[in-house]
């Protein structure tokens, strides 16, 4: 199924965020000050992949 314009920009993003999340994910690997941000920012990632699959399945 062809994506409309609406959702073209909800993935792309979706996809801006998971950028960013996943450069602090890298720096929180890289220096674990809060034990607590590597599996919330897991979390996020993880959400916004299931939306930006709930999005091209329609």
């Amino acid at each position: 199924m062809a994506l409309n314009r609406k959702q073209k920009k909800q993935i792309e993003a979706n996809r801006n965020k998971l950028n960013a999340l996943r450069q602090q994910l890298a720096g929180a690997r890289k220096q674990p000050d809060d034990p607590e941000d590597i599996p919330r920012l897991e979390a996020q990632i993880a959400k916004l992949e299931a939306e930006i699959e709930a999005i091209r399945n329609g």
